[in-house]
């Protein structure tokens, strides 16, 4: 028996060797160029392009089985600039031929050298990239279409790779539509390591359009079951020396669940500077060229194709700093949480720069309003219907058109077409503002409700520093409840409706002094100089209620309360009409103590009236009103204004004839 196992070995090995003597003697005596006209011609058929091979080819068995190849081109289409889609300089692929018997992949040798790949979208919109390969004629059957079932393990035991590597690579892509042109050059790819058990080392350096990029790090193990299993990766990107990306975690089940778990870091770099090594115009337009210079991200991100959390996320950006969290899950509606938490911003930093003005000092908009032709399409809210959002804004510090608001605490909610912002709170100026605003778009037609309360806010540095302008002053408390619908201004100005209430306790109005336009009658009429001193009207209380209906604001009895005089408002503002017809009814009270006059000033009214458009409004003295309230003043009146001769210097005398023929000419009946 061990005699016939013997002899079987023997005459196993001795055929083993006359199949690899054999094998060898024919692969020396194969001429592989005799088929390249008939490789040519199967390629041709498959691509539906031109093919051709150099003359440098050779083909081996044993021990590898190996194939050279060299000048492989695969041409284009007619009509695009470049002969070839395709071209390789040389290609070279070997492996063993043993390890094959066990399912076992041992690849010694994989190089493609100088590969160019040309892309091209034609001005038309063909691509040459587009209509490859035989059209297959559809088939009937129920599993057309269908996902294969089953394990997707590799039909391989084991890989092994000793040397992958692309060489010279170069790809330039053309869009002859869009005018756009880019180049990928000196493109080197290098991976070591490679198995099926163990991590994959990458290199790959390149340069777009010019500028260096390269990518380093490590990926895998793959596994036997492809799609399955844990992935690990480890990269380091590297952009045009501005930009480095490092990512690292796992990918689990890459073709199931698709679960991650990576961290993401950018290192600080200038968004600015990306850009122009970019060749490319930065997109943005700030007012601070000092803006967007620096900006840095880190994050941890973990999920799967099923819900997705970031957590521990860090943006800095410029002087400011972004604390924030945020998940999402059922994608399709989507369902949204986040927290973000900011310490300081400029916001003003990021803002366009303001539009030029013309010749006049007016805003030339003429450039940026082009009339509408035809109906407005229509605005689809279906996606914020889906939405379902819970979020936290949280600020320290935040400038927006020089106006700054601090400790900024805004919850915002959406769910079923309704979304809330409640609270929106703030410190503001010495004082507090409390908000809530709610934006209902169950309907086909947005509707919108907005609370303000605010108390304590320091009216002067508020609009100082908001306006640039110095118009009044005091302490300002704000109780309002509007409503609106819409989406354009005019829908919105017919549907407003509310009520509040705009109070300023111990302020001055700027640019106007009442006291002095009574003490100093002369200077009013222009018989005098005006005094160097910067006008201003004190007052106790400002109080101005109004009411909406329908875009026709009402005030029933605005209010300025001061030691000189009572001023009350009446009337409407049409925003749809965009008129005014309002009363203003002055009082004098009896004297100026505390203003360096002690003289009566009771019972003297002007009463005014302001009518005309918002842009060209209309002011007048209501004379029917005086007259018929018999509150036209007479002589006794006039003197507690502007003085009798015992309170007046010899000069006043001159100026008091022409005041009274000013008077005369405003009063028909006035005799003195």
């Amino acid at each position: 028996m061990k005699n016939i196992l013997k002899w079987m070995v023997i005459i196993g090995g001795a055929l083993f060797i006359i199949v690899v003597v054999a094998s060898v003697v024919f692969i020396k005596s194969f001429d592989v160029k005799k088929y390249k006209p008939q490789i040519e011609q199967a390629v041709a058929e498959n691509t539906g392009r031109s093919f051709t091979l150099g003359d440098d080819m050779d083909v081996s068995i044993f021990p590898w089985v190996g194939v050279k190849l060299s000048d492989l081109h695969l041409g284009n289409p007619d009509g695009f600039g470049q002969r070839d889609m395709l071209f390789v300089k040389h290609f070279e692929v070997r492996l063993k031929v043993i390890p094959l018997l066990s399912k076992k992949i041992e690849v010694k040798t994989f190089v493609l050298d100088t590969p160019k790949i040309y892309l091209e979208k034609a001005k038309a919109g063909q691509a040459n990239w587009m209509g490859m390969g035989k059209k297959e004629k559809q088939t009937s059957g129920s599993s057309q279409g269908k996902p294969s079932s089953g394990n997707q393990s590799l039909p391989i035991e084991g890989l092994s790779v000793g040397n992958f590597s692309i060489i010279n690579g170069q790809l330039l892509y053309v869009d002859q539509v869009a005018n756009v042109k880019k180049q990928v050059s000196d493109l080197n790819l290098k991976l070591s390591n490679v198995s099926l058990e163990t991590a994959i080392d990458i290199s790959l350096s390149a340069k777009l359009d010019g500028k260096p990029l390269s990518l380093k790090g490590s990926a895998g193990p793959i596994g036997k079951d492809l799609g399955k299993g844990v992935i690990a990766l480890d990269m380091v990107l590297k952009v045009l020396n501005e930009l480095d990306v490092k990512l690292k975690g796992n990918i689990a089940d890459p073709m199931g669940t698709q679960s991650m778990d990576l961290a993401l870091e950018v290192a600080t770099f200038s968004p600015r500077k990306l850009f122009k090594a970019l060749n490319q115009d930065f997109p943005i337009k700030t007012k601070d060229p000092g803006a967007l210079t620096q900006l840095a991200l880190s994050l941890q991100l973990k999920g799967n194709k099923e819900s997705m959390v970031l957590s521990d996320g860090v943006m800095e950006l410029d002087d400011s700093t972004l604390a924030f969290t945020a998940s999402v899950k059922e994608f399709n509606r989507p369902n949204l949480a986040f927290d973000f938490q900011l310490d300081s911003m400029d916001l003003d930093r990021y803002l366009p720069e303001p539009p030029a003005k013309d010749g006049s000092g007016q805003v030339d908009s003429s450039a940026s309003r082009k009339p509408q032709k035809g109906e407005k399409k229509k605005t689809d809210y279906t996606p914020l219907r889906k939405l379902i959002l819970d979020g936290k804004v949280t600020a320290k510090k935040l400038k927006a058109h020089g106006a700054i608001i601090e400790n900024i605490v805004l919850k915002m909610t959406a769910k079923n077409g309704l979304i809330t912002m409640n609270p929106v709170n703030a410190d503001l100026y010495s004082g507090t503002l409390a908000s809530t605003l709610m934006l209902n778009v169950q309907k086909s037609v947005p509707e919108t409700t907005l609370t303000i309360d605010a108390k304590n806010i320091e009216a002067g540095p508020l609009l100082k520093d908001a306006m640039q302008k110095e118009l009044i002053e005091g302490t300002l408390n704000v109780d309002t409840k509007i409503s609106m619908a819409g989406e354009t201004p005019q829908m919105i100005k017919k549907t407003l409706n509310g009520k509040g209430t705009f109070l300023f306790l111990d302020g001055a109005i700027i640019g106007i002094d009442l006291a002095n336009a009574v003490r100093n009658v002369k200077v009013n009429l222009g018989l005098e100089k005006k005094a160097i001193e910067r006008p201003r009207t004190d007052f106790a209380e400002l109080k101005i209620p109004f009411t909406a209906k329908d875009g026709l604001v009402n005030t029933s009895g605005a209010n300025l309360a001061s030691p000189l005089i009572r001023v009350i408002v009446k009337g409407d503002a049409d925003l749809v009409k965009e008129q005014l017809d309002l009363k203003v009814d002055p009082k004098f009270v009896a004297t100026l103590k505390g203003q360096g006059d002690t003289k009566n000033r009771s019972g003297l009214t002007v009463p005014v009236l302001i009518t005309g458009s918002f842009a060209k409004p209309k002011v007048r003295p209501d004379l029917k009103g005086m007259i018929s309230s018999g509150a036209v003043p007479g002589t006794k009146d006039l003197e507690n204004v502007i003085g009798t001769k015992e309170d007046q210097e010899k000069e006043l005398e001159s100026a008091k004839e022409d005041v009274k023929k000013q008077i005369k000419g405003l009063f028909p009946g006035f005799s003195k």
